[in-house]
């Protein structure tokens, strides 16, 4: 019975209790009122938005420069089977073969490049030729002398037409004197650059440079 009791009287005084009241009102209206404590929320809600800074990403360094390669191509084992071609030795004209000078002189107006080369082979260089007018009008093509009597040979071919119209001739030893006891001393003289003299002969289509020991530099024959 004193237990009975004791439910009845905890029943009664509930609301009392809980300070609230079986009408509503303001608790109704404030639900939040009507928690336990340990329920509530009695701290404000977060508004920031903290960043915390962390270790920077280093860059990734750049991939280093490949290692030049050379390539080294064995050259292919030789075939016996395959013949071996060797560039055919030019076939010089005996007049050529005799003396080179007088015969280059002689294909004056007559010689296309194609011609020289066919006689002297590839030129080893060449050079424009000029006019009085300081004006490209020609080309000149050196070639070793076939002979080996001179240095080397130079042919000027005519721009317009492609004729052959002079020949230059670098002898290896040749003196002033030799040149005038073979050729005559008709000539006209005249002062060139580094202390050279240039000699024109008055009846032969000639001229002679000479340095300033009279050792002869060149002929030239057009």
């Amino acid at each position: 019975m004193r237990w009975f009791s004791l439910l009845a009287v905890a029943v009664l005084s509930g609301p009392a209790i809980y300070g609230g009241n079986s009408s509503g009102g303001a608790d109704e209206q404030h639900p939040a009122a009507t928690q336990p404590p340990v329920l509530r929320v009695s701290e404000p809600t977060d508004s920031v938005v903290f960043k915390l800074p962390g270790v920077a990403r280093a860059a990734a360094p750049e991939p280093a420069a490949l290692p030049a390669t050379e390539v080294h191509l064995a050259p292919p084992p030789p075939d016996p089977e395959r013949p071996i071609l060797h560039r055919p030795k030019l076939k010089l004209p005996p007049e050529l073969e005799e003396d080179s000078r007088n015969y280059l002189s002689q294909q004056i107006g007559i010689w296309q490049q194609t011609d020289a080369q066919s006689y002297l082979g590839d030129p080893t260089r060449l050079r424009p030729a000029y006019s009085d007018g300081q004006t490209v009008n020609g080309q000149i093509l050196a070639f070793p002398d076939p002979t080996g009597r001179y240095k080397e040979v130079e042919l000027d071919f005519d721009e317009k037409t492609g004729v052959l119209r002079t020949l230059f001739v670098y002898p290896f030893n040749m003196t002033w004197q030799e040149c005038e006891k073979a050729f005559g001393g008709n000539v006209q003289a005249s002062q060139a650059k580094k202390g050279r003299t240039f000699y024109s002969y008055l009846e032969r289509r000639l001229d002679v440079l000479v340095d300033a020991t009279g050792k002869v530099i060149s002929l030239g024959m057009y």
